[in-house]
């Protein structure tokens, strides 16, 4: 056990009380390793935020059972209250509740507590340990910072960085690794870099605090050194970067450099080129960095898979680990589907069979990993970095509009994209308008992966035991998203919510109404993707139809209005999708909207037992956060309750497709076109 977990939990004794108070107003125990330990103790832990929603919850599954001389769900809880004076909270928990107060000044005296606030929580550990065993005295704000930057993030810009080389050396690195720094380390960094005369002038603080930004100019840098070499690339599918976009020069030559890029080529971070000849005496460590025919595009396909296979996380990972895993598959399964029939038969089906084995190992393990409990926790995890779960998206942007000052949000829901097919909007829009940059993210979506569970959490920023009366539908969604907000102090006329957007000729009424109305925040659901998936019988017709749907602008006319309408653009899904075979249909419960083709709904633990018994490769979880007559069984493998043998598009299960969405702010790159 590590010296953080012990820290923090030594004070924590479940045989010493059922009711336990955490004072944190710095979110410290809102960790997953401190999570899972708790719970390993017989802790579970309960956020105070909304008093009513709280009160429900811990009548209904704590005080109830204690009135009758029972044990709860667990041992003790720990009711968590951001906040440092315990009598703040009800009579009846912080009066009876057992008080622990935790705070990172408390825990790291010696740095500067503004500083350390800005470390992500899963950091934390690695900064006590170096904190406790290096640190003699006191330190100011500045050499807080560079502490940190060394010991957490292994980044020294005083010592390590001098020149050009050494910085593309260590920011790749550091990516690589997904350390991005948050953005107060970021811009300490750049003003240390930059002030050595480096990229004077150049976004480095971006750089180095959005790993999709720096991808984008390693890139554009990569065309330019074939270029250079005498090669005219383009990244497929990709046109030459748009004027606007500054050239920067990354010394690929070098091979430090080199052995971070061909890796990143690999798990598809970066995309190669298509070029035509390679000239004689070119280096032939470039080699994953472009492709001269459908054979290397191919081959660059299965190495990608293979790697994945390799990396696959497993039941005792981060979230972190899984979205970041999420995101490397997004892109390979997107270049699985763009081969088509680039290929011979006999190579095709060798990727499919790839395909397969990464997609049962992965759900084998993703399903382990829920589980284990880890998926419970997600929902108590701070908001403040990213919405970690889809009902937080609402909160997050909430953070986000007071830290920025941004005045208008505009929330785009795709109803039903996987993370597979975002890239390929993506890579499409990169495509034909050369004009958008993504800083791309990932959020959970909530099980069962149905649109009236996950899209209903998205728009009311609530979990689904708190709108047990609606689960079943999405006629509420408007009357939730407009709560939320007038919650946070907008009127009700600043609000919008529109929903079934999916052609381009919709887009004039949109521009109108949006001018007439001048909403601050706005809610939009497309539903196009999700609308015509099932009606197709593979992911790879899926993708061959968003092809077409994309050429018709709705995409990019639908960013481009609300960019220029001065709105901040965050891109999510309530779910995405699977390939599935049919294996029949339980007699028994429900199919929420008739479109959760992979689960089924059941009211009571009775009736869910005779599906059990007819259908033994399904998966029974229990589901923390869902009405307790809301009971889920899941579909096995990919297999789906439809008739049996039937080759289907659909969700509502677990797997990486369906349960990881991408969380994505769009902007312009520089200005407007």
């Amino acid at each position: 056990m590590s010296q953080w977990i012990e820290r923090i939990l030594s004070r924590f004794t479940a045989d010493l009380d059922r009711l336990w108070v955490a004072c944190d107003p710095d979110d410290v125990l809102l960790d997953e390793k401190l999570l899972a330990e708790l719970r390993s103790r017989g802790f579970e832990l309960m956020l105070y935020e909304d008093p009513f929603v709280f009160r429900t919850e811990f009548e209904e599954r704590y005080r109830v059972a204690w009135d009758r001389g029972e044990s709860g769900p667990t041992p003790s809880l720990v009711v968590h209250w951001r906040g440092s004076d315990a009598s703040e909270l009800p009579w009846d928990i912080g009066h009876y509740g057992r008080v622990v107060s935790l705070s990172l000044a408390q825990l790291f005296p010696r740095l500067a507590y503004n500083v350390v606030k800005q470390v992500e929580p899963e950091h934390l550990a690695a900064l006590l340990d170096a904190h406790d065993t290096e640190l003699q005295g006191v330190r100011g704000e500045n050499e807080s910072k560079d502490f940190i930057l060394e010991r957490v993030y292994q980044l020294s810009p005083r010592s390590s960085i001098r020149t050009d080389v050494d910085f593309w050396r260590e920011v790749l690195r550091m990516h690589f690794a997904n350390r991005s720094l948050p953005s107060v380390f970021a811009e300490h960094a750049a003003g240390i870099i930059q002030g050595k005369g480096l990229f004077v002038g150049q976004p480095v603080a971006t750089w180095l605090a959005s790993k999709s930004a720096l991808l984008r100019v390693v890139q554009d840098a990569w065309q330019h050194y074939l270029a250079d070499l005498g090669m005219d690339g383009a990244r497929v599918a990709e046109p030459t970067p748009p004027d606007y976009v500054e050239k920067v020069r990354i010394p690929f030559d070098h091979t430090d450099v080199q052995v971070l890029v061909d890796s990143m080529f690999l798990n598809g971070s970066l995309h190669p080129l298509a070029v035509h000849l390679v000239p004689a005496g070119a280096p032939s460590w470039i080699k994953a960095g472009i492709v001269q025919d459908p054979a290397a595009r191919t081959s660059l396909v299965k190495k990608g898979i293979a790697k994945l296979i390799e990396v696959t996380p497993t039941s005792a990972s981060t979230h972190k680990e899984w979205s970041e895993f999420a995101k490397q598959y997004g892109e390979v399964l997107a270049r699985v589907h763009d081969l088509g029939n680039t290929s011979t038969g006999e190579i095709i089906a060798e990727v499919h069979g790839l395909t397969k084995a990464l997609q049962a190992q992965s759900d084998l393990n993703l399903q382990a990993w829920v589980a284990a409990k880890h998926y419970a926790d997600l929902s108590t995890l701070s908001f403040h970095n990213g919405p970690v779960m889809v009902h937080r998206i609402p909160d997050y942007l909430s953070s986000r509009r007071k830290a920025i000052g941004a005045d208008k949000i505009a929330l785009l829901v795709f109803d039903g994209l996987s993370i597979d097919q975002w890239v390929q909007i993506r890579e499409r829009l990169i495509e034909s308008t050369k004009r958008f940059a993504f800083d791309e993210g990932t959020s959970f979506a909530w099980l069962p992966t149905v649109t009236s569970v996950s899209r209903q959490a998205v728009f009311s920023g609530r979990k689904p035991r708190e709108f047990e009366d609606s689960i079943g539908h999405t006629n509420k969604e408007e009357s939730l998203w407009k709560g939320y907000w007038q919650e946070q102090g907008l009127r009700s006329n600043e609000i919008m919510y529109q929903r079934s957007l999916r052609q381009i000729e919709q887009l004039d009424a949109l521009a109108t109404d949006l001018d007439d109305r001048r909403p601050k925040i706005l809610g939009l659901v497309i539903d196009e993707v999700d609308d015509r998936l099932h009606k197709e019988r593979s992911k790879q017709d899926v993708a061959l139809w968003i092809a077409n749907w994309l050429k018709t602008g709705f995409v990019d006319r639908l960013f481009s209005i609300l960019l220029d309408r001065g709105f901040h653009i965050y891109l999510t899904a309530d779910h995405g999708n699977v390939d599935a075979i049919g294996v029949g249909r339980p007699t028994q419960g429900d199919i929420p909207l008739t479109r959760g083709e992979r689960v089924r709904v059941y009211p009571s633990e009775h009736l869910l037992a005779d599906s059990v018994v007819a259908y033994p490769n399904t998966v029974k979880l229990h589901i923390s956060g869902l009405p307790a007559n809301f009971i889920p069984l899941f579909a096995g493998g990919r297999t789906a309750f439809v008739t049996d043998g039937e080759q289907v598009v659909v969700h509502g299960g677990i797997s990486v497709e369906e349960l990881i969405v991408p969380f994505v702010k769009v902007n312009y790159v520089i200005g407007k076109e």
